[in-house]
């Protein structure tokens, strides 16, 4: 009998600790919906609104505002890998810029709201900030295999430095730039597609004419067709 009673404790305790995981999560998602609807502020009242749950849940599950906004921020930022899918890494450099930017136009626009979250924070926690540098550090090394072709014949010196380019024209401080300067997302995609070129051309030489069916600017050419 005594064994059964302890198994049912504990059968107890970890659905107890479920539920908490769920509802943390359901608060942190909270938070971010209201992120995602440009909300600048986060009062504990409209989280807790948003999230079906009572204030005083809130601060049962996390100390403070300023932690929930970690734990969002820091749950946003691992989404991201559901959402990176696979970039072509041979054949035709056009098709190669045309796949790279068209996942990080998107990607980048999806993450604009909380990395802007990030910029207002006083001090962001090292949660956040390894989230940050992991996604930056994981966004420079797919520049490496996508442009393979183009890096392996360069000089060590010249490797880093057209990785250090592309990588400057690839992530969201050049996207939030393009952005705020009045450019829908399109455009800037664009925008960054001729970027890319330019800088693989300028360090690699010209695509060899006829290599791949897009135009300069990392797009397929509109052939009349569906």
């Amino acid at each position: 009998m005594a064994g059964t009673a302890g198994q049912g404790a504990a059968r107890a305790a970890d659905g107890r600790t479920e539920r908490g995981r769920q509802t943390r999560e359901k608060i942190a998602d909270a938070l971010l919906s209201l992120l995602d609807d440009g909300e600048p502020i986060f009062p504990a009242d409209r989280v807790a609104e948003r999230a079906g749950v009572s204030r005083r849940l809130v601060f049962h599950h996390f100390q403070d505002m300023a932690q929930l906004i970690d734990t969002a921020i820091a749950r946003r930022m691992g989404e991201l890998s559901a959402r990176i899918g696979p970039l072509p890494t041979e054949g035709p450099r056009s098709t190669r810029v045309a796949a790279l930017t068209a996942q990080r136009a998107r990607i980048l626009e999806w993450i604009t709201p909380a990395r802007l979250a990030v910029l207002r924070m006083d001090a962001p926690s090292e949660q956040v900030r390894q989230a940050v540098d992991q996604v930056s550090d994981f966004a420079r090394r797919r520049l490496g295999e996508v442009f393979a072709t183009e890096f392996d014949p360069l000089p060590e010196d010249r490797r880093t430095d057209l990785l250090n380019a592309l990588d400057a024209v690839t992530t969201w401080g050049a996207w939030h730039h393009w952005r705020t300067r009045g450019l829908e997302p399109e455009d800037a995609r664009r925008t960054m597609a001729t970027a890319v070129h330019a800088l693989l051309a300028a360090a690699a030489g010209p695509e060899p004419a006829g290599d791949g069916r897009t135009g300069a600017d990392g797009a397929a050419p509109h052939t009349g067709h569906p």
